[in-house]
């Protein structure tokens, strides 16, 4: 689950602020010379975890590991308050986008001695948790791309085959075939369809595509494969970047084309969003949208919806004449602080391995990071019926895909808090997209200091 809070970005400065003033020096709540105290966030991967902690257990006689879920927004509340009053945990399930933050705080132990090498994981996977002093600081754990799932009964009724659906391109101009795919799919309350005349875009009973919200500053599963596919970059650089290019022209016109799609009434205005309860899946479920972008982590959601037949279909071909989609990764990270150094580093070793990274892959829930863990994952999902190419495509196919990381720099705590509110004031109350030019001078001169 990826869903990003604000109450976090508040969070993360509270952490600033007491480790300034010489906090979290404490040990890691539960530990000991036999114990590992780990967290997660993701429910559905606690049983794969558990399996996986019996196995190293059983390697490393006397060493425990005790295992803890949090739902997302408590986990990052508890996770940064636990750094300041020294109740972390000894390895947490660490998320690319707090990486720079964290790294910065120097609340991470260094890595280095695991021997983790590029070469053992999926593209990239390994060095985007490389540090800015060149020390690592997270062993590759998941992964996961973004694909558009859509109801083949409302696409099937719309006359679109998986095919079509499946060879869609877009521009910022008139949007392509996607854009006529996405209107012929949105129908108004007197059913009549989004191209067609007489079309009421105030009274729309199904929109063609489901809104994730303004995106914050990554528009992963928003407006990022758009940007992407037209040749835009988050940075200056794909790691640890000193300016961000959110006054781009190129971005700005995607920007204006993809919250167009609003206006013209193909997708559910921002005040019809809402973070807890009326997500782009839900939106899908109750028959609200016909089709969502979305990440690999919500695979088995969509597939769990009584009464939906919910396929999946590959981005659509940008104007570089190459697809594209954010290819994230998880890892999991040793504190700093932890009183259980040697324990922890071994069951990072562990969560990092084949062994532990298979039984992980034959849950079908998630892709590990190894490519024989994402095997093990395929042909899991394979044995419930569910076909994930869309998702595993794009980064075996190089030449016609183009995968890239979540934006990874400092201070992407304050990024985040300067453009959520810049995304959704000009998704939702229609400011221009050259307010951006701002914005991101603001958050240029913070990356500066």
């Amino acid at each position: 689950m990826r869903i990003r809070l604000r109450t976090l970005v508040a969070a993360t400065g509270a952490l600033a602020l007491s480790l300034v003033s010489g906090c979290a020096q404490q040990g890691a709540a539960g530990s000991s010379a036999n114990t590992v105290t780990y967290w997660l966030w993701d429910a559905n991967q606690l049983p794969a975890y558990q399996a996986c902690a019996k196995g190293f257990e059983k390697e490393n006689p006397g060493l425990n590991v005790k295992i803890t879920q949090l739902g997302w927004s408590d986990y990052w509340t508890k996770l940064t308050a636990g750094f300041i009053a020294g109740t972390q945990p000894d390895v947490f399930t660490d998320h690319i986008q707090n990486f720079g933050q964290y790294a910065d705080l120097k609340v991470l132990e260094p890595l280095d001695d695991l021997g983790i090498e590029n070469a053992d994981y999926q593209p990239g996977l390994a060095a985007n948790w490389i540090g800015k002093d060149g020390h690592r600081y997270g062993a590759p754990k998941d992964w996961d791309t973004v694909a558009l799932f859509y109801n083949s009964k409302m696409t099937k009724d719309a006359g679109l085959t998986a095919g079509q659906l499946n060879n869609l391109a877009w521009n910022p101009e008139d949007g392509g075939t996607f854009e006529k795919a996405i209107a012929h799919l949105t129908i108004d309350r007197n059913g009549k369809r989004g191209d067609e005349p007489g079309f009421d875009k105030n009274n729309v009973k199904v929109y063609g595509l489901a809104s994730n919200g303004g995106g914050f500053g990554d528009g992963q599963t928003q407006w990022s494969t758009f940007a992407a596919s037209a040749g835009w970059s988050y940075l200056d650089k794909p790691r640890w970047g000193t300016k961000y290019q959110y006054d781009s022209k190129t971005f700005q016109s995607v920007i204006k084309w993809y919250f167009g799609l609003a206006k013209k009434g193909y997708m559910p205005p921002l005040s019809d969003y809402n973070v807890q309860s009326n997500q782009a899946n839900t939106q899908v479920a109750a028959g609200k949208a016909a089709t969502a972008f979305d990440g690999a982590w919500m695979i088995s959601t969509y597939a769990g919806f009584k009464g939906r037949d919910i396929e999946t279909a590959l981005t659509p071909v940008g104007p570089t004449g190459k697809r594209a989609t954010m290819m994230n990764g998880l890892a999991d990270s040793v504190t700093k602080a932890s009183k259980n150094k040697e324990g922890a580093k071994k069951w990072v070793a562990y969560l990092a391995s084949d062994k532990c990274q298979k039984v992980v892959g034959g849950y079908g829930v998630v892709f590990p990071a190894t490519k024989a863990g994402t095997e093990a994952a395929v042909a899991a999902y394979r044995k419930k019926g569910i076909d994930v190419s869309s998702f595993t495509e794009p980064v075996a196919d190089t030449k016609n895909f183009r995968t890239f990381s979540y934006p990874i720099a400092s201070y992407s705590a304050d990024m985040t808090a300067l453009m959520a509110p810049a995304m959704e004031d000009i998704y939702g109350n229609g400011k221009p997209v050259s307010s951006l030019d701002e914005t991101n001078e603001q958050i240029n001169l913070i990356l500066s200091q």
